[in-house]
C-alpha cells in the first residue's frame, strides 16, 4: 500500500475538515522549514495515540510463542512432503526467534532437513552453520552432521567430505553415547557416502555454463559522459514546458541498452499484511509473501531469510545484507516497523531516502536542504527555480574565471554531470501545486508523526549508548536532533514519488507448475527511486521497456527510436483510466468508472481463481467472455485489464484443449502487450513464450517455430541464455525439428 492506512487517511481528513478555513487556506503556502513546525504543532497527543491503536495491529516484534507455533506447522507441511511451504513456516518461527536460543537453531535445523528435500545444498549447508552457531542441542546433532556429509558428497565437495565424514566418525565413536540402533545407522550411512565419494567425480549442482556468457549486453557498452548509468546513446535536454528528458544522439536500434541503474532507495512491498485479530491463527500468519522469499535489501530471491535481530518483519539473504541494512537505515527504522506498515510505502520511501543521505556529504545535503527546499515550490506559489539558485553558486565561480557558464540542468553537478545519487533525488520535482491540500495534509501530519517516533526511539537510543558507552549508536539522535531540516526533506520525498516512484516488477507464477500453458503476471515486488530512469517522460507510446533484476534497473529501446527522438516510458499504473495527455480520453464521471472497473476486476479475479483451482473451466469462460464484453463498454483496447481478461480466456480454452481459440486470445492479448510496452519489451517475451506453447500443443509446426524463433530474440536480450524459458523454447524447437515430414498429400 503506497499511501497510509484507510483509517488514518479517513481520521486526518476529519481532521483538515475541522481546521479553520483560515489555516486550510494559508496551509499550503508555508516556507518549509515553517511548515514543518506547523505539521509538528498539529500533529497532537490524541493523533499520536490513535496512530499507535493502529500500529499496534501488526505484529513485527519478537513473538516468544511463534517459533513453536511457526514449527510445529512446518513440521505438518514436512510429512505432507510441502517442502517448499514447511521452509517458510520455518523461516517465520527464525524471524520471531532470538538470537542465540534454542528456538531460533531449531528453526534452522528444520529449514535445513526441508531446504535438503527440495536439492538446495548450499543453502542447506548454511542454514547448518546457522544452527550450530546459535547453540543447536547436542544431542540433537547427528541427524544434522548426517546431513551435512550428505550435502558435501552431493555436491560433489569430496576432499571436505572425505575429512568431515572421518571426523564424524571418530566424534561419535569416542563418546560412545549413541544408543545401539542409532550407532547402527550411523556406521551404515557414513559407510554408504564413503563409497559415494569415492565414485563422485562431478558435483550434481553445478552452476550453467550458460549463464556466464548468456549476459554479455547486460553492461553499457560505451557509458555516457554527462549522464551516469545511461548509454552514450542519449544525451540530456531540458524544455521550459516539459523539463527534463532523455534525447536519442544517434539511431537506436531495438533491445539496444540505453540506462542500467541501481536504485537509489528502494522498499520491499509488504503485500497483504492485515492487521492481527483475536485467535491463534489470525495472530500468527501462515501465507506466503513476498517478504518471506525476497531480501529486504537487495531483493535477491532466496528460501533461507536471515532475520533482523531486533524485529520479526525484515529479513535479508545473508549476514552481511542485514549488516548492511543495519548500519544504513534499518537501524533507525527496526522500532518503527508496525508505525512503518501503517503510514504506507511512499513514508517509508521518504524515510530510507534520507536516511541514506546520511551516507553522502551531510554537510551538502543539509545546506541544500536549509537552502533550497524552503525556496521551491514546497509551500511558495512563486518559488524561484532550482536552475536558478544553481547557476547563482556558479556565476561567482564564472566572474573568477572571467568566462560566462551556463547553468547546468537541475538535478547536475557544478560540472554538469548528472549522476544517480541524493543531489540527483533531491532536485526530483514533487509538483506539489498538482497535488489537493488534503493529500497534502495527509502527508505532512504522516511525516510529522513519524519524526516525532524518531525523536523518541532515538532519545531512548541515546540514553541505552550512553549507559553502555557506545557512542557510534548515537548516529539516529544526531540526525534527530536537525529534524526541522529531515522532517521537510522526507515531506519533499513523500510528495515526489507520486510522480516519480518506479514500481520494481518480476515476473511471478501464479499457477500450478503442471499447467499446459505457463501462468504468470506481473507482480510489483519493491517501490524505488531511480534519478536517471525518472528523466525518462510518459508516453501511452512509449518506445523504451523497463525490467529489473533485484534492485538494477534496464531500459532497452523496444522500437528504432530515430536520432532526436525523445526516450519514452509508459509508467501509468493499472489503476489510471486515463493519463493527462491530450491524445488520451479522459472520462467525464471518473469515480463512476473506478466503481465500475474496481468490480470488473473482482469479476476476473474470481474467474482466475477458477482456472488455478483447476475446476469449472467452463464456467471461468463464461464470467470471463461477461468480463470481456463488460469491458469493451467503458475500456481502452489497450487497456491492461483487457490484455489480461484475453490472457485468461487463453489459458482457459488451453485447458480444454482447443489450442485455435487459445491462440486467438492470447494473440489479442499480445496487441495490449505491444501497444503498452513495445515489440521487444520483456513483457512481450513472456506473452510470445506462451503463444509458442500454445501452438507446440495444438501441433501447428510452423507458427510454432516462427514464434520460438521471436520469443528467443525479446528474452535473450533481457535475460541471456541461462534463462528457464528460452532452455524450454529451445528444447521445443529441437523437439518439432526432429519430427517427421508430414507427407504431402496426393
Amino acid at each position: 500500500m503506497d499511501l497510509p492506512v484507510d483509517e488514518w487517511k479517513s481520521y486526518v481528513l476529519q481532521k483538515w475538515s475541522l481546521l479553520p478555513k483560515s489555516t486550510q487556506k494559508s496551509f499550503p503556502w508555508i516556507p518549509a522549514g515553517s511548515c514543518y513546525l506547523q505539521h509538528c504543532i498539529l500533529f497532537r497527543p490524541e493523533d499520536e495515540m490513535f496512530l499507535k491503536r493502529l500500529s499496534s495491529g501488526y505484529l513485527v516484534g519478537k513473538d516468544p510463542g511463534a517459533p513453536l507455533f511457526y514449527r510445529e506447522q512446518g513440521n505438518k507441511k514436512f510429512q505432507e512432503k510441502d517442502y517448499m511451504g514447511a521452509t517458510v513456516l520455518y523461516t517465520k518461527g527464525v524471524s520471531h526467534s532470538r538470537p542465540n536460543t534454542e528456538d531460533i537453531s531449531l528453526c534452522y535445523a528444520n529449514r535445513s532437513a526441508a531446504l535438503f528435500r527440495l536439492g538446495q545444498y548450499e543453502t542447506c549447508l548454511q542454514d547448518i552453520t546457522r544452527a550450530q552457531m546459535h547453540g543447536y542441542p547436542e544431542r540433537l546433532q547427528l541427524k544434522m552432521m548426517l546431513r551435512k556429509a550428505e550435502c558435501l558428497v552431493t555436491l560433489g565437495k569430496r576432499q571436505e567430505a572425505s575429512q568431515f565424514i572421518s571426523d564424524l566418525e571418530s566424534h561419535f565413536t569416542d563418546r560412545q553415547t549413541l544408543a545401539a540402533s542409532q550407532f547402527q545407522i550411523l556406521q551404515s550411512t557414513l559407510c554408504r557416502l564413503k563409497r559415494k565419494v569415492q565414485e563422485k567425480e562431478n558435483p550434481t549442482e553445478t552452476f550453467p555454463a550458460a549463464l556466464t556468457t548468456g549476459f554479455e549486453d547486460m553492461n553499457l557498452r560505451e557509458e555516457n559522459e554527462q549522464i551516469s548509468c545511461a548509454s552514450s546513446s542519449v544525451t540530456l535536454c531540458t524544455d521550459p514546458l516539459k523539463g527534463r528528458s532523455l534525447i536519442a544522439t544517434k539511431d537506436i536500434l531495438p533491445g539496444e541498452l540505453l540506462v542500467r541503474e541501481e536504485a537509489f532507495v528502494s522498499v520491499l512491498n509488504p503485500g497483504e499484511m492485515p492487521p492481527r485479530r483475536n485467535g491463534l491463527e489470525s495472530k500468527w500468519d501462515t501465507r506466503v509473501t513476498n517478504g518471506d522469499l525476497y531480501c529486504h535489501r537487495c531483493l535477491k530471491h532466496t528460501l533461507a531469510t536471515v532475520p533482523c535481530g531486533g524485529c520479526s518483519y525484515a529479513k535479508y539473504c545473508s549476514q552481511e545484507c542485514m549488516q548492511q541494512a543495519w548500519d544504513l537505515y534499518h537501524s533507525a527504522e527496526c522500532p518503527l516497523g508496525g508505525l512503518l506498515l501503517t503510514l504506507g510505502v511512499f513514508c517509508h520511501v521518504a524515510l530510507r531516502a534520507t536516511l541514506l543521505a546520511r551516507c553522502e556529504d551531510v554537510g551538502n545535503v543539509t545546506r541544500k536542504l536549509c537552502g533550497e527546499i524552503s525556496n521551491r515550490d514546497i509551500c511558495l506559489p512563486k518559488s524561484k527555480n532550482l536552475v536558478q539558485t544553481l547557476s547563482h553558486d556558479l556565476g561567482r565561480e564564472s566572474e573568477k574565471n572571467g568566462e560566462t557558464v551556463e547553468p547546468p540542468v537541475s538535478g547536475c553537478d557544478v560540472n554538469g554531470r548528472y549522476e544517480s545519487n541524493y543531489n540527483a533525488v533531491l532536485h526530483l520535482l514533487p509538483h506539489t501545486r498538482n497535488h489537493s491540500p488534503e493529500h497534502k495534509f495527509l502527508c505532512a501530519l504522516s511525516v510529522a508523526a513519524l519524526c516525532r517516533q524518531l525523536e523518541a526511539a532515538s532519545l531512548q537510543t541515546l540514553t541505552t549508548s550512553l549507559k553502555s558507552s557506545q557512542p557510534e549508536a548515537a548516529v539516529v539522535p544526531a540526525m534527530c536532533q536537525e529534524s526541522h531540516i529531515w522532517g521537510p526533506a522526507m515531506l519533499r520525498h513523500m510528495l515526489q514519488l507520486q510522480c516519480n516512484a518506479q514500481a520494481i516488477t518480476i515476473i511471478q507464477q501464479t499457477g500450478s507448475k503442471e499447467n499446459i500453458i505457463t501462468d504468470s503476471r506481473q507482480v510489483r515486488l519493491a517501490t524505488g527511486l531511480f534519478p536517471v530512469v525518472s528523466l525518462l517522460n510518459h508516453s501511452c507510446s512509449p518506445n523504451t521497456s523497463v525490467s529489473f533484476v533485484s534492485t538494477v534497473a534496464t531500459v532497452r529501446a523496444s522500437q528504432p527510436i530515430g536520432e532526436g527522438q525523445e526516450i519514452l516510458h509508459c509508467y501509468v499504473g493499472d489503476d489510471v483510466l486515463s493519463c493527462g495527455r491530450a491524445s488520451c480520453t479522459e472520462s467525464a464521471s471518473r469515480d463512476h468508472l473506478v466503481s465500475r472497473l474496481q468490480d470488473l476486476q473482482q469479476r476476473v479475479g474470481k474467474a482466475q481463481k477458477l482456472l488455478r483451482n483447476g475446476k469449472l473451466t467452463e464456467r471461468a469462460i463464461q464470467l470471463l467472455l461477461g468480463c470481456q464484453h463488460d469491458a469493451e463498454s467503458f475500456l481502452s483496447a489497450e487497456h491492461s485489464l483487457v490484455g489480461e481478461i484475453e490472457d485468461a480466456l487463453a489459458q482457459a480454452y488451453a485447458a480444454l484443449g482447443d489450442w485455435q481459440k487459445s491462440a486467438a486470445h492470447l494473440r489479442k492479448s499480445l496487441r495490449v502487450v505491444e501497444v503498452r510496452h513495445g515489440p521487444s519489451s520483456v513483457e512481450m517475451g513472456h506473452e510470445l513464450f506462451k503463444l509458442a506453447q500454445i501452438f507446440f500443443n495444438g501441433f501447428a509446426i510452423p507458427e510454432a517455430l516462427n514464434t520460438i524463433q521471436k520469443a528467443e530474440k525479446v528474452l535473450l536480450v533481457h535475460y541471456g541464455r541461462g534463462n528457464d524459458e528460452i532452455q524450454e523454447l529451445q528444447k521445443m524447437k529441437s523437439c518439432l525439428l526432429d519430427l517427421p515430414p508430414v507427407p504431402e498429400g496426393p
